[in-house]
């Protein structure tokens, strides 16, 4: 049953997110924000924070998965489209794809061909950035497209992982808005 409390701020909004310890390997601590967005006044703030990020974009990139969440409500609460930069395999046309380095392997984005073109403007959205990794592709995704990219929005970020770093070798200048730091 969902505490009653209200949440009237991002810090009571922040104090919904779990920690779960090693998840979804050991020495990991996973953010679990599904509190967050089973809250509706929580999510609403959130979203809302986060839309702060979005002046004169057209489009509204979420990286998949749950960055789709939070992109998908901030498009449709300003009337801006919405795109996928999906895992491999999910998109049924011609795509552009980026891969990218993990801890343990390699992963890729994919964005439809026809999604994005030179006159559009678009922030892109994740959920949480911690090493960089994802949220790098998705805006190397993004440009190949020639779009430009306004900036990234994330609801929470992860200092100690230097995530932010790494953007900013992998994309000098590349502006990046966090709600929350963990």
């Amino acid at each position: 049953m969902e505490n009653i409390e209200k949440i009237n701020s991002l810090s009571k909004a922040q104090a919904l997110i779990k920690d779960v310890p090693d998840y979804p390997k050991p020495g990991v601590i996973f953010k679990d924000i599904t509190p967050l967005v089973a809250n509706a006044q929580a999510f609403t703030l959130c979203v809302d924070a986060m839309a702060g990020s979005i002046s004169g974009a057209t489009h509204v990139a979420g990286l998949e998965a749950r960055g789709f969440v939070f992109a998908a409500a901030i498009a449709a609460r300003h009337n801006l489209g919405f795109v996928l930069l999906r895992k491999p395999g999910k998109l049924p046309r011609e795509v552009h794809k980026v891969q990218y380095a993990l801890e343990y392997g390699f992963d890729a984005l994919e964005l439809h061909k026809d999604q994005l073109g030179q006159l559009d403007k678009v922030i892109i959205v994740d959920d949480v950035l911690a090493t960089g990794g994802t949220l790098s592709a998705g805006i190397t995704l993004v440009g190949l497209t020639g779009a430009e990219i306004l900036g990234s929005v994330v609801l929470g970020e992860i200092p100690f992982l230097n995530g932010r770093n790494k953007i900013a070798v992998d994309h000098p200048g590349h502006r990046i808005n966090a709600i929350f730091e963990f």
